[in-house]
């Protein structure tokens, strides 16, 4: 769902081979500032894979957790949340359960509803979406369920223009990475360095999701040639850092593979990643990671 004129920035041969996808949800064209704003108020980013609610996890299924992560989202109070791989139900059971939030986004198989998205929440009390849009990682991004680079499954990011009240504008782009295919990863990072590169009016950047890459994998080294990983930024020599438990009570090893990544001029005030539990029990299979930010 990119635009031509966004494809012909990026590469004359995506353009030829991109038509608009189905479904898009976009909105008037930002004002285009002389110049940044000044910097705002502290602006609190949160990446959240809340783990599919169809997936047959007995214990762990969706309807005996879905209360718990709702506890959560209005605990942390977060400015935004790029969510990963929440079905349309899902998202309508947040937003119901979870005072002062809405969502943009698509479902990933049809361009409008079926299938995971990656939608991002935002409060609509602070934040309103100038322009939206999703794109397919693959060779024809603008084409519902394309898939190019070994990945088997469709992968998309979506992203949107925010005017802040309290602070500046702000893009935020929101990403679920393959799984298995390493090349797709990799060619899924160039694209998307590519799209924000492209962004136009040159506002603050910041890039959400899970990357299923840990934090040696080259396209979370790609991603640092051009942000900053936030929780980094701050717990630079942190061990106990992995943000996917499979719902394993006291799991905190492996790769931290979810991530906040900002531009190196945004300041970062503070970082976490959340582990509150109930009885033992996580509301999703991944943590939750967040980062207070200043844009600039």
């Amino acid at each position: 769902m990119l635009r031509l004129s966004l494809l012909l920035s990026l590469t004359a041969s995506l353009a030829a081979q991109a038509p608009p996808a189905a479904g898009a949800a976009s909105g008037p064209p930002p004002t285009q500032a002389a110049a940044r704003p000044a910097a705002g108020a502290p602006l609190t980013i949160m990446t959240f894979n809340v783990r599919y609610g169809t997936a047959e996890d007995g214990e762990n299924h969706w309807r005996h957790r879905r209360e718990q992560l709702f506890a959560l989202l209005r605990e942390q109070r977060a400015d935004a949340v790029g969510l990963q791989e929440a079905l349309r139900f899902q998202l309508d059971e947040i937003v119901a359960s979870v005072p002062g939030y809405a969502f943009v986004g698509v479902g990933r198989a049809d361009g409008r509803q079926d299938g995971e998205y990656a939608a991002i929440l935002y409060r609509t009390d602070r934040l309103t979406p100038r322009r939206t849009d999703t794109f397919w990682f693959s060779d024809t991004p603008g084409v519902v369920r394309s898939v190019s680079w070994g990945n088997r499954i469709e992968r998309i990011c979506t992203w949107a223009y925010f005017e802040d009240r309290e602070g500046p504008p702000f893009y935020l782009y929101n990403l679920h990475l393959d799984h298995q295919s390493q090349p797709s990863r990799e060619r899924s990072v160039e694209l998307l360095l590519k799209v924000v590169g492209a962004r136009d009016p040159r506002a603050p950047a910041v890039v959400t999701g899970d990357f299923n890459a840990g934090e040696d994998n080259a396209a979370t080294a790609a991603m640092r040639a051009s942000f900053r990983d936030s929780f980094r930024v701050l717990h630079a020599e942190a061990a106990e850092v992995g943000t996917f438990s499979g719902f394993a009570p006291g799991r905190t090893g492996g790769d931290k593979i979810d991530f906040v990544f900002v531009e190196p001029g945004t300041e970062v005030l503070e970082a976490a990643i959340v582990r509150s539990s109930r009885a033992g029990r996580y509301p999703s299979d991944h943590f939750p990671v967040t980062a207070r930010i200043r844009l600039r």
